[in-house]
């Protein structure tokens, strides 16, 4: 099982100056060390208007950023937002493109459909929609990074003439897919798709164990890929702080993992919100007084990730002999301190992380194996889009000197000269084209 780290950029009230900035360096210098400490993914989310849940609004920013500091770890998009009022499809099939020439191709392509009122509607999205939305650009977003040139598409949500989106990926024909899930359904969508599954849902060994084999079992009897290449993994997110003293650990990191789900909450389902003034700390903080710590379990489970390195292997151990392909860690949540994210990463690589790492390169090869045929017969089903022939590929004017039909007579000296001589390149050009098309007649 491989490991990765996971940032939303949670940052609770009250807010000081400096400390946005404070909050986005630390994430950088984490990463940074997760590398080093030979973590293997890098998640960030791309959320917007969540105040205190999550500042991050622009997460091929900070994961380029994060690729200039780095090596080995792989950069992952946990997730990008695929309805075109978020992103224009071609505009992502290019920075996703980007990022990984920037990062010597160690992008993840992780994708999702958003649920949050603030998000939707502030985008003037309409919720019932998304995932018809999330689905037609997810196909698209990966003919364009795969196909030379794009032919072009007319769809229901957005629409695009034919043409060569530059530059492409180092990753051929694309970075590895994934979809954010946060129940069951998608899961088992994602495996009818090809696509990786990262899971927010926070289970338990067995229960995980029921997803795995679910996930599994839809991929190799009903995948049709939505992309040009599968991705056939289950990647689950869970709560994380380590030290040699359980009770430390749990001071460290409790508070920062039940604020992520509480803040979660708050904008998903139980919160009302003011814009700018709503303090989801101080409600967090009122109602841990109300309830007690341990009450605060009613915002679900999954703080098993929190304690000695002893605790932290039977833990983990129960996930990867449940199937789980990787766990990535909530360590940036809440308050949680920038050194004892740290201490935590750095305690984890030495006494936790190499008995796991040590099976990667057996586990990898007996599932390619096993799955080798299946992928074989899930790309049979697949129903490609057309390739355009030379011929077929339309060639459009540039504008000229202007994009407005302008009287060239009112144009000055320069102007009109620079005119003129594009119109004779223009000419020549086009006797050009003529005489190599009778040439192939």
């Amino acid at each position: 099982m491989k490991f990765g780290i996971f940032y939303e950029h949670q940052l609770p009230r009250p807010w000081s100056d400096g400390e946005e900035l404070k909050l986005f360096q630390d994430a950088l210098d984490q990463v940074e060390l997760a590398d080093k400490l030979g973590i293997e993914y890098a998640w960030e989310v791309e959320h917007h208007f969540l105040e205190e849940y999550s500042h991050s609004s622009c997460p091929e920013v900070f994961l380029a950023a994060a690729s200039q500091r780095t090596k080995n770890i792989r950069l992952g998009h946990g997730i990008k937002l695929m309805p075109p009022g978020y992103n224009s499809p071609a505009r992502i099939a290019e920075e996703i493109a980007t990022l990984d020439l920037v990062s010597n191709g160690r992008v993840e392509f992780g994708t999702g459909e958003s649920a949050s009122r603030a998000e939707l509607e502030g985008f003037n999205i309409n919720p019932g929609e998304r995932r018809a939305m999330w689905r037609e650009t997810v196909e698209q977003v990966c003919n364009m990074l795969a196909m030379d040139p794009y032919p072009g598409f007319q769809g229901k949500y957005f629409s695009m003439p034919v043409r060569n989106i530059v530059p492409k990926p180092v990753q051929k024909p694309h970075p590895p897919l994934w979809v954010a899930c946060s129940n069951r359904d998608t899961i088992h969508l994602a495996a009818q798709l090809g696509i990786g599954a990262l899971t927010f849902a926070f289970v338990d060994p067995e229960e995980a164990r029921h997803w795995v084999t679910d996930y599994y079992e839809t991929f190799k009897n009903e995948c049709v890929p939505i992309g040009h290449t599968v991705n056939p993994n289950v990647a689950m997110v869970t709560s994380f702080s380590c030290h040699r003293d359980a009770e430390e650990a749990f001071r460290r990191g409790f508070d920062g993992f039940k604020f992520f789900q509480f803040g979660l909450g708050h904008h998903y389902a139980f919160g009302s919100h003011k814009p700018g003034r709503t303090d989801i700390w101080k409600q967090y903080e009122a109602v841990k007084a109300a309830m007690g710590a341990e009450a605060l379990d009613f915002l679900g489970g999954g703080g098993e990730g929190i304690g000695t390195p002893d605790q932290l292997r039977k833990h983990l151990r129960k996930f990867a002999d449940a199937g789980v392909d990787q766990t990535v860690f909530i360590q940036q949540g809440g308050k949680n301190k920038h050194e004892h994210i740290c201490d935590s990463l750095e305690l984890f690589s030495k006494e936790v992380q190499p008995e796991f790492k040590a099976e990667i390169e057996a586990r990898e090869k007996r599932k390619a194996e096993e799955l080798a045929p299946y992928i074989e017969k899930a790309f049979q089903r697949k129903q490609w889009m057309k390739e355009l022939t030379d011929d077929e590929i339309p060639a459009y004017p540039a504008y000229g000197a202007m994009v407005a039909q302008i009287d060239p007579s009112t144009l000055d000296e320069t102007a009109r000269t620079r005119a003129e001589r594009w119109a004779r390149m223009r000419a020549v050009l086009k006797e050009m084209e003529e005489k190599e098309r009778a040439g192939a007649r």
